[in-house]
């Protein structure tokens, strides 16, 4: 099952994405008693997931509907860095024993194809291709067993990345936040539909170029790995967007290096998960 985000005039609203049309969710018995609250968000905290079908009729055509980011109001964004083994060696660093993560906020989604305006003060904005796993239910000290019972399903993320920025500091977070830093989508692809989390594959291509080509095989910290060991630090609620990290092949790593300039275009593909495009802005 493939679930997309749409503005509806009153607010986000979620639809099934199946075959290039969107259908309507909300017939009267499962939209009784949601309120005005009918998001991907309402649907994952009210364990409705499975519950999810679509109303008898034609849908709409994907392409006449402005998407949101699946999931529009995060509680938390964590990405996760250095967790592809060939980026930690492009970086020239060992690979992490543990998770080295970071937070974005909810300023930083940016829907499926929207432009992302480069935020001023910085001359090296970097791409980087992660798949992003999307939390379920409320869970605390989840063991590795048992963490995919509390995956509701995988998105793609681009973890824009303004690098001036980011080694400014030792913490990299001044580099990751900025508006429309993490673009996000097309759909929420459950886990039943996207497979094994250890087969999901992703590309990345600048203005046509292919940069990145990787699957999540190649993760240091697999899924499981990471619900059971970011649940030992903290609890994950419904609608917590975890991006896994990004392969060797990002501009920063490159000779000569790439920075993201006006009207570049980024293409996030996987067989999978679908593809997110985004265009690149200069600043005001």
């Amino acid at each position: 099952m493939r679930l997309v985000s749409f503005d509806a005039g009153s607010g986000p609203r979620a639809a099934l994405l199946r075959e290039g049309r969107i259908y309507d969710i909300w017939g009267a018995a499962f939209a009784a008693g949601r309120g005005s609250d009918r998001t991907i968000e309402a649907i994952l905290e009210g364990g409705l997931l499975s519950e999810v079908a679509s109303v008898e009729s034609e849908g709409v055509p994907v392409e006449g509907v402005d998407l949101l980011p699946p999931v529009t109001r995060p509680g938390k964004i964590l990405c996760i860095g250095l967790n592809y083994r060939s980026h930690a060696e492009e970086q020239g660093v060992e690979a992490p024993e543990a998770p080295t993560f970071f937070a974005k906020f909810a300023n930083a989604l940016a829907a499926p194809g929207a432009a992302v305006t480069l935020p001023r003060g910085s001359e090296k904005v970097d791409y980087e291709a992660e798949v992003a796993f999307v939390i379920g239910d409320r869970c605390k000290e989840v063991s590795e067993a048992d963490a995919m019972e509390h995956v509701a399903g995988y998105t793609l993320l681009n973890d824009l990345s303004a690098r001036d920025w980011q080694f400014k500091t030792p913490q990299w977070m001044p580099g990751k936040v900025f508006d429309g830093s993490a673009p996000c989508g097309p759909a929420l692809v459950t886990s039943d539909e996207a497979g094994p989390h250890d087969a999901i594959e992703i590309e990345l291509r600048l203005n046509g170029e292919v940069m990145q080509s990787a699957s999540t095989a190649e993760l240091i910290h697999s899924v499981p790995s990471l619900v059971a060991q970011l649940s030992s630090l903290m609890t994950l609620e419904p609608g917590d967007v975890v991006s896994t990290g990004t392969p060797a092949g990002v501009g920063a790593s490159r000779d000569p290096r790439v920075w993201l300039s006006d009207g570049d275009e980024i293409e996030i593909s996987s067989p999978q998960l679908g593809v997110l495009q985004t265009r690149i802005a200069a600043h005001a």
